[in-house]
C-alpha cells in the first residue's frame, strides 16, 4: 500500500440466524473460521494496524482472533448499536492506545470469508489515488433485490446509498449494490463519526450515513465495482454457510489444478485452505484433505480418503483410508480400509494394508503390516513383515506399554504381542503365538503345546446337528474303505 492503512474488522454481531451456540464468525469454512479467512486476507495487504471489534461471545471470539493475529487491537462493543457505532468504538480504541490513524481506514466484515487480498488491495489503492473521503466496494449483479443501491450522478460520483425499502422505482432498477465494505480518509472519518445520528427506525448509527455527510461537505465519494461480487457476500445462516463452503472449495481446487494437481472429480473432492499440494499429485473421487495436510509430488490419494494434518511422501499411494496426524513416507502404500491414528509414521516403501489400524506407531522403511492387524504403541524395524491378524496388546488396563520389533523380523499370523516386549533383529514367531517374553535376534518364538485331535468329538458333543451328520457320513466312508 502506498500510504498508511488501518483495517477495522467488524466481528461483534450475534448471528442469531445461525441458531448455534457457536458464534457465527467462528463457524468453519474450508478448515478455517470465517473470521480466520478475513484476517488472513487482511494481513496480506500489510496494514499498519488491524482493529477487531468484538461483542457477542467475545470470550470466544477475542482469544481466537488474538491467536491468529497476536498484535491485533481488540475493541469491545458492549451494545450493538449499528455499524457506525462499531467503527466509532474501534477508532476510540486506537486513540486510547496512544495512536492516531492516518491515511486510509478500511472497514471489513468478519463474515465474508470469500474476500481475497488482491481485490481488497485494488480497492484501497483506488480510494487513495482518487483522494476520496469515502469509497464503497460495490458490485453489479443481475438481481439486486434486497441490497442497498449505489446511486451515482452524471459525473459518476456516488450521491447516496439507498436501501431498497426507501428506493424509488428508478433507483430499484439500479443493479450496482453496496457490499458494506468501505474505505475512508482517516481524518474525515474521525471528524464525521461523532455526527452520526440514530434517528432512524432501528435507532442505530449507520456507517453508510457517512456518504451523504461527505457529499454535504462537498467531498469526493466513489465506488469501486468488484468483478467477482461473490467475494463480498456475507454468511448469515446455515444454507449460506454451505453454499460459501462449496464456492470456497471450488476456488481452492481451481488454484491447485492451475498449479499442476490432477483432481479427477472436483464435485466429490474437498481440500481445506491450509492444505499444500505439489505438482503431479492425483486426487481421486471422494477425497477430503483437511487441516495442514501436505502431499508431495506424484502421490496418489483416493478414492474415498479422509486425511487430516497428514504428511504424504513423494510417490506414495493411499487408498480408502482415514488418517490423522500421520506421516506416510515416499513410495509407501496404505489401504484400502486402513485407519491411521495420531502418531503413525510409515517409512519409505513401507505398507499398511487392508483393515489395519495403527496408533503411535513407527513402521520402518520397507516394513509391512499387510492385513487385519492392530499396531499400537509400537516400533517396527526396517524390512520386517507382520503376519495377518496380529494384535499389539499395548494396554493392561492401567498403563500402556510399547512393543519393539527389530529389523527384518518375520512374524506369523494371528500373533499377540503382550507389551512391553521386544522381538530381535531377524527373529521370527510361529502362527498363533502369544509373545509374552522378549525374542532374541534370530530366534523363533513358539507358544502352546502340540496339537491334539479328539476322535469322533462332533458325534458325541454335537449329536443331531448338520455338523454331526457331515462327520458321520465322512467317517462311514473311511470305515468302509478300511
Amino acid at each position: 500500500m502506498p500510504g498508511e492503512l488501518t483495517v477495522i474488522v467488524l466481528a461483534a454481531g450475534g448471528g442469531t440466524r445461525m441458531k448455534s451456540k457457536t458464534m457465527k464468525v467462528l463457524h468453519p469454512v474450508a478448515g478455517r473460521t470465517m473470521v480466520g479467512h478475513v484476517l488472513a486476507t487482511v494481513q496480506q495487504v500489510r496494514p499498519r494496524r488491524i482493529v477487531a471489534v468484538v461483542g457477542h461471545q467475545r470470550d470466544q471470539v477475542g482469544p481466537h482472533i488474538q491467536e491468529l493475529v497476536p498484535d491485533v487491537l481488540l475493541a469491545v462493543q458492549e451494545e450493538q448499536r449499528g455499524t457506525g457505532h462499531a467503527v466509532r468504538v474501534a477508532m476510540e480504541a486506537v486513540l486510547a492506545a496512544g495512536e492516531q490513524p492516518e491515511g486510509t481506514v478500511l472497514v471489513a466484515y468478519a463474515d465474508t470469508p470469500l474476500l481475497e487480498a488482491d481485490a481488497l488491495r485494488r480497492f484501497a489503492e483506488e480510494h487513495e489515488a482518487a483522494q476520496r473521503a469515502v469509497s464503497i466496494l460495490s458490485g453489479v449483479v443481475a438481481d439486486p433485490h434486497g441490497y442497498g443501491r449505489v446511486v451515482r450522478n452524471a459525473d459518476g460520483e456516488v450521491e447516496a446509498i439507498v436501501e431498497e425499502k426507501d428506493a424509488t422505482e428508478e433507483q430499484r432498477a439500479v443493479r450496482e449494490i453496496n457490499s458494506g465494505i468501505l474505505a475512508f480518509d482517516a481524518a474525515f472519518l474521525r471528524e464525521v463519526l461523532p455526527r452520526l445520528s440514530d434517528d432512524n427506525a432501528k435507532g442505530e448509527l449507520y456507517l453508510t450515513d457517512t456518504v451523504h455527510l461527505a457529499r454535504e461537505a462537498g467531498l469526493h465519494v466513489g465506488a469501486h465495482a468488484i468483478d467477482d461480487v461473490e467475494q463480498t457476500e456475507g454468511v448469515n445462516d446455515r444454507a449460506q454457510l454451505a453454499r460459501t463452503g462449496r464456492v470456497m472449495n471450488e476456488r481452492i481446487l481451481a488454484r491447485w489444478m492451475d498449479a499442476g494437481v490432477t483432481v479427477m472429480d472436483p464435485a466429490t473432492t474437498w481440500v481445506d485452505a491450509d492444505v499444500v499440494l505439489n505438482p503431479d499429485v492425483t486426487l481421486l473421487p471422494g477425497v477430503q484433505l483437511l487441516g495442514a495436510t501436505l502431499v508431495a509430488e506424484d502421490a496418489v490419494i483416493g478414492p474415498d480418503c479422509t486425511l487430516k494434518d497428514c504428511e504424504i511422501g513423494e510417490g506414495a499411494r493411499v487408498t480408502r483410508t482415514h488418517g490423522e496426524l500421520a506421516v506416510i513416507g515416499p513410495g509407501a502404500k496404505v489401504g484400502p480400509f486402513a485407519y491411521l491414528r495420531p502418531g503413525t509414521t510409515l517409512g519409505a516403501d513401507g505398507k499398511i494394508g487392508t483393515f489395519v489400524e495403527t496408533k503411535n506407531a513407527v513402521i520402518g522403511p520397507g516394513a509391512k503390516v499387510p492385513h487385519l492387524s492392530y499396531v499400537g504403541d509400537a516400533e517396527i524395524g526396517e524390512g520386517s513383515n507382520i503376519g495377518a491378524g496380529t494384535i499389539f496388546a499395548n494396554y493392561d488396563g492401567v498403563a500402556k506399554s510399547r512393543t519393539t520389533v527389530g529389523r527384518h523380523a518375520k512374524t506369523g499370523a494371528n500373533n499377540t504381542f503382550v507389551a512391553p516386549v521386544e522381538i530381535g533383529d531377524g527373529a521370527g514367531t510361529a502362527g498363533g503365538t502369544v509373545v509374552r517374553r522378549d525374542v532374541p535376534p534370530g530366534a523363533l518364538a513358539v507358544s502352546g503345546g502340540p496339537q491334539r485331535n479328539l476322535a469322533r468329538w462332533a458325534l458325541s458333543k454335537r449329536a443331531g446337528t448338520s455338523q454331526a451328520e457331515a462327520a458321520a457320513a465322512a467317517l462311514d466312508g473311511v470305515e468302509e474303505s478300511t
